[in-house]
């Protein structure tokens, strides 16, 4: 199709030097269930060898005790993040229980009909561990644990000071100049976050993976879903129902009205969450006929993080401050992209196009003009979500602005257009066509739908006669692609040395749990 001349061919200013750039760093969360050799949950616990998922910086558990996630640390170049994940992900598939691999696409594998055999992430005995435990039975009462078993990939990427430094001495107006590094720096983040939230149809389409799903993941569930093959429902032009109303939705949230404009008033907006009571979550109880906890408190959200967003505003925590404390402290360090299917044709689920691609979209996001949002265009970025969810693939699926309407597909080829220039800079500063390389691929997606995750999904799931059997050709292919791989000497040293420590830290902290858990939890009531 012919392409449509791009309104605005750049956002980078002719004084931004690929210099400037240095020193941006990157993480990735990566979440997988544990699945059995049946294709079902796995009922068992977090391998001892992999040391404690309480304690653990590189491996720990998400909602479930089978659902694992494997964090980097943060790293200068994207082969250098991917390295460390796969180097996880060795350590991890040597581990595991026999019988057992690691679940690779998004939404999840076999599910029974007792939701109580999702089990719950265990932490030990001390208050911090039960807490941990008794926030994810919170989330099960509220919103059901099927919903708490899809994963996602989280994207983590800081920008270095030098160019918040040289952005503010570039505005020309006073407010901005004048507000301390700190505080621009918040100020710049919170645009890019506004455009991630304006462009996540754009995310959704090009690298969404979870256009069908199991048809246990529906049970006692209303949806609009269709059958694909014995045992999966889809939509025909689906990309991600991971990101639309059977994945994560919370409409007690809706009710927030928390926006991005500034930093104050998002955590003036969460503090208020997890101050104020909901009737709903009231009506839940807060204690089981047994008189054990069910949620932290009845509160809108039990604590910050229960707030799911596209994209969070993150500052590493120190000294046991929550989230909203990091950020009121030391403002923006890092922004955390959550808008990310699990790629199920990455061992690791996700590649280096993905990767590239997210950091030349969040340059792009960073350097663009970026208005408040307010509820008009709210209305209509959620409404664009759920289109590109829904029908994405579709040639009449239209993405509406407040200026007008426009194909998604002519949308999405004329973004990448404008980013193109941002994917050269950090091409030129990584000395690579990485980028560049990226932003292809996301044009041929764009181009021809049926280059896109989500088309090749539904292609390969028929095929293979269903999302059981595509899942488990996937992960027995990865296991044996594992059983191969070689962790240095020194690798498995430091990953032997982290589980150990991790297992003496959980220990240490149930030997500190003085106070009763009654008591600790009351701090939270």
């Amino acid at each position: 199709m012919s392409q449509p001349k791009s309104a605005s061919p750049t956002v980078v200013p002719t004084w931004v030097d690929s210099s400037l750039l240095q020193g941006m760093l990157r993480g990735i969360e990566r979440e997988s269930l544990r699945m059995q050799s049946n294709g079902f949950l796995s009922q068992n616990p977090h391998p001892q060898a992999l040391g404690s998922a309480l304690t653990h910086p590189r491996i720990t558990t998400d909602y479930s005790e089978a659902l694992m996630e494997f964090i980097t640390p943060p790293k200068d170049s994207i082969p250098a993040v991917l390295e460390d994940l796969k180097d996880i992900h060795a350590v991890v598939h040597r581990h595991l229980n026999p019988g057992e691999k690691l679940w690779p696409l998004s939404m999840p594998c076999m599910l029974d009909d007792q939701e109580e055999n999702i089990p719950l992430a265990y932490y030990g005995t001390s208050n911090i561990g039960r807490f941990k435990t008794l926030y994810r039975r919170g989330l099960g009462v509220r919103y059901g644990r099927r919903m708490q078993t899809i994963s996602g990939v989280h994207y983590n990427l800081s920008f270095p000071e030098t160019l918040f430094a040289a952005l503010q001495q570039h505005e020309t107006d006073p407010a901005l100049q004048q507000l301390n590094a700190q505080d621009y720096r918040s100020h710049r983040y919170f645009g890019l976050i506004r455009n991630f939230i304006r462009l996540t149809p754009l995310v959704i389409f090009l690298v969404g993976a979870s256009p069908s799903v199991c048809r246990c993941f529906l049970t006692g569930r209303e949806h609009h879903l269709q059958p694909l093959v014995k045992g999966t429902m889809y939509l025909p032009d689906a990309t991600a129902l991971r990101m639309g109303r059977l994945g994560y939705q919370n409409s007690a949230q809706k009710q927030l009205g928390i926006h991005y404009n500034d930093i104050q008033a998002y955590l003036e907006g969460l503090q208020k969450a997890v101050k104020t009571p909901y009737p709903p979550f009231t009506q839940l109880g807060l204690n089981d006929e047994q008189g054990e906890p069910i949620q932290i408190n009845d509160h809108v959200l039990q604590i910050e993080n229960e707030y799911y967003s596209l994209v969070r505003p993150k500052q590493v925590p120190q000294n046991d401050e929550t989230p909203s404390q990091a950020l009121q402290n030391r403002g923006v360090g890092y922004v955390e992209l959550r808008a990310v299917d699990v790629n199920p044709y990455s061992p690791i689920g996700i590649d280096e196009t993905t990767a590239g691609f997210l950091e030349a979209l969040a340059l792009y996001c960073l350097l663009s003009e970026s208005p408040e949002i307010h509820d008009d265009e709210q209305d209509l970025i959620e409404r664009n979500q759920n289109t590109v969810v829904n029908e994405g693939r579709s040639t009449v699926a239209k993405i509406m602005s407040l200026t007008g309407e426009q194909s998604v597909q002519s949308w999405v080829i004329q973004h990448l257009e404008q980013i193109q220039k941002c994917a050269e800079l950090l091409d030129e500063l990584y000395q690579s066509n990485l980028y560049s390389d990226a932003l292809k691929v996301m044009q041929q997606r764009a181009q021809q739908i049926e280059q896109t995750l989500s088309a090749q999904v539904v292609a390969d799931t028929l095929a293979h006669g269903g999302t059981w059997s595509f899942g488990s050709v996937l992960a027995h292919d990865y296991a044996k692609m594992y059983d191969q791989y070689e962790l240095s000497v020194e690798k498995t040293a430091y990953f032997e040395q982290l589980a150990q420590q991790s297992l003496q830290q959980q220990h240490q902290l149930e030997q500190e749990s003085v106070m009763s858990f009654d008591g600790y939890l009351a701090q939270f009531r």
